[in-house]
């Protein structure tokens, strides 16, 4: 006798709803749908999945975020993300985008929101998650493999920043704790400081570099479409430095312009 395809479909929506929410979970509802074995009741028995499902996806959010689970610790890390789960439940086969709301919800439930005076280790914390989400978004982001780097020679009119390039602008210096947190080297919680980031994912593998504040705003104009000659003359406008002293720099033999060619930063235009 075949199944039938509606009663299968409530069945596996129940499933999948009490796994996500274990709270919801009604002791008539399991004992209606599952059965006991020797050892366990219907509850006890779907409790095993229910743990098992969120033991797996903790493990994943802290693979995804590691130096704030490092930064937080593990109980309370795993308090964060459950609650977060419970909001934001994984809605696709992948657990690729799992912790993509995080930072967000994060933001919006911080417990010092409502406050006159807000924690400066929350604003870490924040900052933290969002660098951390920026850099394993990078990983699987459409990249610049198969396409042509810019050369020394490379003209300034045909540079443009490569596929897989982002900026990040942070309160607090998290790559370099984030690196440390990946070299065991055990960071304390770092002073706030203005962190000026950009990452650049070449041949499969992400790179993260340190900026100036003037570096962060040519990288910045030419990431809004501006051409080197633009991106250069809005350096001069908001730094005040003269334009001269911008171009002649921009075009030493061991300035930025040879750094960030042979670091893959730039492509070419088409």
């Amino acid at each position: 006798m075949k199944a039938d395809k509606s009663s299968l479909n409530i069945i596996q929506n129940w499933m999948k709803h009490n796994l996500m929410f274990p709270r919801d979970t009604s002791t008539a509802e399991v004992d209606g749908l599952l059965l006991a074995s020797k050892r366990l009741s219907a509850e006890q028995r779907l409790g095993v999945y229910q743990r098992s499902y969120y033991l797996r996806i903790l493990k994943c959010m802290r693979e995804q975020f590691p130096a704030l689970c490092y930064a937080l610790g593990d109980e309370l890390f795993n308090d964060f993300a459950r609650d977060y789960l419970q909001c934001y439940p994984s809605e696709s086969y992948t657990l690729y985008a799992l912790g993509t709301r995080f930072p967000d919800y994060l933001q919006q439930t911080r417990p010092d929101k409502d406050l006159a005076e807000q924690e400066q280790w929350i604003d870490f914390m924040l900052d933290l998650a969002t660098y951390e989400l920026d850099l394993f978004l990078m990983f699987d982001a459409p990249g610049h493999e198969d396409k042509a780097y810019a050369t020394i020679t490379t003209a300034d009119d045909d540079l443009q920043l490569q596929s897989c390039f982002k900026l990040g602008c942070y309160d607090f210096p998290v790559a370099g704790y984030y690196h440390d947190v990946k070299d065991d080297r055990a960071p304390e919680f770092p002073a706030a400081k203005k962190s000026m980031i950009a990452m650049v994912r070449n041949n499969y593998r992400t790179h993260t570099f340190a900026l100036k504040h003037t570096h962060y705003i040519l990288l910045k104009a030419m990431s809004e479409g501006h051409s080197v000659s633009q991106a250069l003359a809005t350096v001069a406008d908001k730094t005040g430095i003269p334009l001269t002293s911008i171009i002649q720099s921009w075009h030493h033999p061991q300035g930025i312009r040879q750094r960030w060619i042979i670091e893959g930063y730039f492509g070419v235009k088409q």
